[in-house]
């Protein structure tokens, strides 16, 4: 007979854990399984995010900042840096040090709350029963009264670049390099593709970015989007819009591997060589082969698992949370919608407000947002006003010598109700945080004005915005009025 658990949580990234943990919390009994090996070749948890996304590329962001920052403006801050070199094996090392004290971690509070972690693929059978299939030894069966799904995405692979060695890879690929190439192409200029392009021209690679969108960071406010554009040409990223990759060739001589790539733009056909390149056009659901094909499991055309307002699936007891269904891949979606299952599963009220969550972009400067765009708003033909700060006339700013960008904030025109918030800008992904806090409670700008901020901080730059939606702003010159 199966083994049987309160709750079978299929997936240990940041959605599945969560959820695990949560569910042990609240007295259920609890297994979750979960598939990944790391790059040692052992199992480990806490899936794409902690082991090969947010957190590895985060480290290699902030050191390689630091890095740059101090050999371009060190003079400013009193620093002689003539000798400054990156030892980037060193910084792959303190990346993966980094990476196995949180998988260890996650190890300890499952022991901490009794959640049972089983390492194999689960798969989703009729009746509530996962089947899980080891990495060695033979397959089993568990039951649970409740199963969540929670396998996450992979990176989408293109035709016209497939995946070769260490010479075209992935995401997950560009946090391993141990040498910087001397150029480098990016397929996309998405999420990934930007933050990765930042960390190698940081480190001295020349950089060269193909997106086919017409638009830079399309679903970014573009006012948003076009500062952060600047600013990133500025650094020397060559970011080439409307251009369609449709080639590539890795070419061999006796010293090292090079990579043709042949695209397509509205001046015709071009090619470029480099030396590596990381394809970067997005993620899809890793749902292939989640239920067995017996398994009346409901997926919509792209393969994502078809849920309701409280991620219930198609099938009673059956629940999916994160990457996997509809809403941004994002790991604080997941593992808030990980925490909402467990507590409805309780008896809770335990809901989610998916129109207050926050996004980032963790280049330099950093992009942070929450709610809808002007470009949504006028799409919408929904009446607004709108404020702006620059962060050159932020004192912090300048004290820090990084004036970059700007903060916006949207308001309903009649209600002043907040309705996004956008920014551009030093420690943006820490800024936003107040702006989720605002729509969360259902702010309005005015809430925002009469605010005190401690001074001198960045936040009063989102004081400033507020201020500037009334017309009102206090270290900048009011906008002029239309005649």
């Amino acid at each position: 007979m199966a083994k049987s658990y309160d709750v079978v949580v299929v997936g240990a990234g940041p959605a599945g854990y969560v959820c695990a943990i949560r569910c042990a919390q609240l007295g259920f009994s609890t297994a979750c399984v979960d598939d990944w090996i790391n790059k040692q070749g052992k199992p480990a948890l806490g899936g794409t995010c902690l082991n090969v996304g947010c957190i590895p590329s985060k480290e290699l962001l902030e050191s390689s900042h630091h890095f740059a920052n101090i050999r371009d403006h060190g003079e400013h801050y009193g620093i002689s840096s003539r000798s400054l070199e990156m030892d980037i094996p060193g910084l792959i090392r303190s990346k993966d040090e980094t990476v196995a004290e949180l998988t260890q971690g996650i190890e300890g509070l499952f022991r901490a709350n009794k959640v049972e972690w089983l390492t194999g693929r689960g798969q989703l059978q009729a009746d509530r029963q996962v089947l899980v299939t080891p990495h060695q030894g033979d397959a089993y069966h568990i039951q649970g009264d409740h199963v969540v799904l929670a396998p996450g995405s992979v990176p989408i692979e293109i035709g016209a670049a497939p995946l070769q060695g260490d010479i075209i890879v992935d995401n997950a690929g560009a946090l391993n390099w141990e040498t910087c190439p001397e150029h480098l192409g990016v397929i996309g200029a998405g999420v990934i593709g930007v933050e990765m392009s930042s960390v190698w021209r940081r480190l001295g690679a020349e950089v060269t970015i193909l997106e086919a969108m017409d638009d830079f960071l399309h679903t970014v406010d573009q006012e948003i989007a076009q500062s952060a554009l600047k600013s990133f040409q500025r650094q020397g990223l060559q970011i080439q819009l409307g251009a369609r990759v449709t080639a590539t060739r890795v070419k061999d001589d006796k010293q090292q591997s090079r990579v043709e790539i042949e695209y397509e733009d509205s001046d015709g056909k071009h090619s470029i060589t480099v030396d590596r390149l990381i394809v970067s056009v997005g993620r899809r659901p890793n749902t292939d082969a989640i239920a067995a094909d017996d398994v009346e499991l409901t997926f919509d055309e792209r393969g994502f698992i078809h849920v309701g307002d409280h991620c219930e699936t198609s099938l009673p007891g059956v629940y999916a949370i994160g990457d996997c269904v509809r809403g941004p891949m994002l790991a604080h979606k997941g593992s808030e919608e990980g925490v909402m299952v467990a507590e409805r599963l309780a008896g809770q009220a335990s809901h989610i407000h998916y129109e207050a969550i926050p996004w980032v972009i963790y280049t330099h400067p950093e992009i942070a947002w929450v709610g809808q765009t002007e470009e949504e708003l006028k799409h919408a033909g929904e009446p607004y006003r709108s404020g702006t700060f620059p962060f050159m006339a932020s004192g912090r700013a300048k004290a820090m010598n990084d004036t970059d960008g700007l903060v916006k904030v949207l308001a309903h025109a009649e209600t002043d109700r907040v309705l996004g918030v956008h920014m551009v800008g030093p420690l943006t992904s820490e800024l936003i945080g107040q702006a989720v806090m605002a729509m969360e409670f259902e702010g309005s700008a005015e809430d925002i004005m009469r605010t005190v901020f401690a001074h001198p901080t960045l936040s009063e730059a989102l004081h400033e915005a507020a201020l500037a939606v009334d017309g009102r702003p206090l270290h900048i010159p009011p906008p002029r009025k239309k005649k």
